[in-house]
């Protein structure tokens, strides 16, 4: 089983602006992220971006990069250009890595490849981790995603789910709840994917969904259109992904 990594990087951030060269370390973040994915089982790794200064820092580092339209309006859209200018085939996996996950470990982007090879069913796959706390559970930045018995995706979502009415009965306030009194346990979306080229062709040519626009998350597109998006848990922890200067703060202590 073979599969290819793609990163999109985007230069602007309207949070955290130029993030894709931000220093950790001495090295830019896209490089970080890059000598990460180099280290899983991927036959390439390339950096799909469509900024020069991207592009130009990935070259001083030696990495594989492609030059994308600059009219993309999501990362998927951008790693379906990348599947095209390289003539990827159809059954080919890609596996999406962010760009703003330094840390990711290479052992998560071979299980969510293997998990997609493995599961013909399924138009994608990607994985999530137990949510603990219950700030997490609240924060409508951390998704959480709900799954049927196949591990097939039901929804993904900004809001609690699955919604503890009991417990909300009971206690009338989230934050005194105890994490392990939901069940099914909730879980946070990791934005990992794997796709079969064949699928990121169909994906632009859909329209985007009502609950995508809503939800703000394009994932919700695949379900929207009756395809099914494959759901594990991740074999290690991933570390949340940088959005904020705190974010980049921390991470910079553990290098």
């Amino acid at each position: 089983m073979s599969f290819t990594v793609v990163i999109p990087a985007r230069f602007s951030s309207t949070r955290l602006p130029g993030k894709p060269l931000l220093l950790i370390d001495g090295k830019p973040m896209i490089q970080r992220v890059y000598e990460q994915a180099l280290k899983s089982d991927a036959e390439q790794v390339i950096i799909a971006t469509d900024d020069q200064r991207i592009v130009d820092a990935v070259i001083a580092f030696g990495g594989n990069v492609c030059m994308t339209s600059d009219k993309h309006i999501s990362g998927t859209d951008r790693i379906q250009e990348v599947a095209q200018q390289y003539d990827l085939s159809d059954e080919h996996i890609v596996v999406n890595v962010q760009g703003d996950e330094p840390c990711i470990p290479p052992a998560v982007i071979n299980q969510v490849a293997i998990n997609l090879a493995n599961n013909n069913f399924a138009a994608a796959a990607t994985l999530s981790e137990k949510i603990t706390d219950v700030a997490e559970f609240l924060n409508p930045n951390a998704v959480k995603v709900v799954v049927d018995e196949a591990q097939m995706a039901l929804y993904f979502s900004r809001a609690p789910i699955p919604f503890p009415r009991d417990a909300m009965a009971n206690n009338a306030n989230l934050q005194t709840m105890v994490m392990d009194d939901i069940s099914p346990s909730p879980q946070r979306h990791i934005g990992i994917y794997a796709y079969r080229v064949s699928v990121l062709h169909a994906f632009v040519t859909w329209a985007p969904s009502p609950l995508e626009k809503s939800e703000c998350l394009e994932q919700l597109r695949i379900l929207h259109y009756g395809k099914h998006i494959q759901v594990a848990e991740a074999c290690e922890n991933v570390p949340a992904g940088i959005d904020t200067q705190e974010d980049i703060d921390r991470v910079r202590q553990n290098f």
